[in-house]
C-alpha cells in the first residue's frame, strides 16, 4: 500500500472528520476535563450561582479577545488594551465625581476606548510603525496618565444604576456580562467567518502585499481593527468598573497577557493568517474554569500568573515542536 492511499488530505475528509481533528475539538475536551476536575476538587463548584460567578473570570477579557483575535489574524497586535481600560475607567470616574449620569459614563468609557484605538491605528497604519512597538509605548502612556490623575487615590461614588453592567442579571443566574459576551461572540463569528470584511482580514494576515494588489484597502482594514480593539477595551472598562464599583490606576494590570493567551490558546496563529472565533470562545471558558478552580482552592494569585505565562509559551511552542517531531 502506497503512502498516497494511506493518507487522505484534510480538505478531502468529511466535515465531521475535520471537526473531530480540529483544535477546537481538543479545546472542548480540555474544557470538559477541567470542569470534571473542578467538580471533584471543590464541593461548591457545581452550585449554579458559583458557576455564574465563574463567568466573571473571563467575560470582560473575552470581549477584548474577540477583537484582538481579528487583529492578530491580520498580522498586528495591541498590547495596550489593559492600559486603555485603566484610562477609560479613570475618565468615567472623573465624570462621576462631577455628577455625570449612567448614559454619559458609558459613552465616556466607550469613547475613550475608541480614541485610544484610533491613536494606535493612526501610528501603525498612518506612519507604518510596528504595532508591537507602538502599543508597548501607548501601554505606558495610557496607564501613566491614569497614575498622574489618580496617584494613590481611587474614584468611587458611581451612580446606583451603573452597577447593573457588572453586577446585574438578565435572567436567574445569567448575568448581563455573560449575555453580552454571548451576543458579541455571535456577532464577531458572523463578521469574521461570513462577511467580505472577515475574508479581507484573513487575506491580509496571509499575504498583505497580495491583498493590497487584490484591491483590499489594507491600511483601512487594519485601522478599523484597532478601532474595534479599543472599543472593546472601553466596553470591558465599563463592565469591570461597574463590577468593582471603583477606579484605581492599577485596574486590569496584566490583562494584556491574559487576553493574548486566550486568543492564542483559541488557535489563532500569533503570526497571523488563521484562527476562529469559536476557538477563542472555548479558550475563554477553559481559562475561566481553570482560574475559578484555582480560586476555590485558594491558590495564590502569583501562581495563576505563572500558569498563564507557561500556558502562553506552551501554546506557541507546541505546534512547532509537533511539526519538528513529524519531520
Amino acid at each position: 500500500m502506497t503512502d498516497a492511499t494511506r493518507h487522505i488530505p484534510d480538505r478531502l475528509q468529511s466535515p465531521a472528520a475535520r471537526a473531530l481533528k480540529s483544535w477546537e475539538s481538543l479545546l472542548l475536551a480540555v474544557a470538559i476535563a477541567v470542569f470534571i476536575v473542578n467538580s471533584f476538587a471543590s464541593p461548591y463548584f457545581l452550585s449554579a450561582w458559583n458557576l455564574s460567578d465563574a463567568t466573571f473570570n473571563f467575560t470582560e477579557k473575552a470581549m477584548i479577545a474577540f477583537a484582538m483575535a481579528m487583529l492578530i489574524i491580520a498580522g498586528e497586535i495591541d498590547l495596550s488594551v489593559a492600559s486603555i481600560i485603566a484610562l477609560a475607567s479613570t475618565a468615567m470616574g472623573a465624570a462621576a465625581q462631577v455628577g455625570a449620569g449612567v448614559p454619559v459614563l458609558v459613552l465616556i468609557g466607550l469613547g475613550t476606548g475608541l480614541l485610544c484605538g484610533a491613536i494606535n491605528g493612526l501610528l501603525v497604519t498612518g506612519l507604518g510603525l510596528p504595532s508591537i512597538v507602538v502599543t508597548i509605548g501607548t501601554m505606558s502612556l495610557f496607564r501613566g496618565i491614569s497614575f498622574i490623575v489618580l496617584g494613590d487615590k481611587a474614584y468611587t461614588g458611581y451612580p446606583p444604576g451603573f452597577a447593573y453592567f457588572g453586577q446585574g442579571y438578565v435572567w436567574w443566574v445569567i448575568s448581563f456580562e455573560f449575555a453580552l459576551f454571548a451576543v458579541l461572540a455571535a456577532v464577531y463569528a458572523v463578521v469574521l467567518h461570513k462577511t467580505s470584511f472577515g475574508r479581507a482580514v484573513y487575506a491580509i494576515g496571509n499575504n498583505p502585499t497580495g491583498a493590497l494588489f487584490s484591491g483590499i484597502r489594507v491600511a483601512r482594514v487594519k485601522f478599523v481593527l484597532f478601532l474595534l480593539t479599543g472599543l472593546m477595551s472601553g466596553l470591558a472598562a465599563v463592565c469591570l468598573t461597574s463590577r468593582l464599583g471603583s477606579t484605581r490606576p492599577s485596574i486590569a494590570t496584566g490583562w494584556e497577557l491574559e487576553v493574548v493567551t486566550m486568543v492564542v490558546l483559541g488557535g489563532v496563529n500569533i503570526l497571523g493568517g488563521s484562527g476562529t472565533i469559536p476557538g477563542v470562545v472555548i479558550a475563554a471558558f477553559v481559562m475561566g474554569l481553570v482560574t475559578f478552580g484555582f480560586g476555590l482552592l485558594n491558590v495564590p494569585g502569583i501562581v495563576m500568573s505563572i500558569f498563564v505565562g507557561l500556558l502562553l509559551i506552551a501554546v506557541i511552542a507546541l505546534p512547532r515542536l509537533w511539526a519538528m517531531w513529524r519531520r
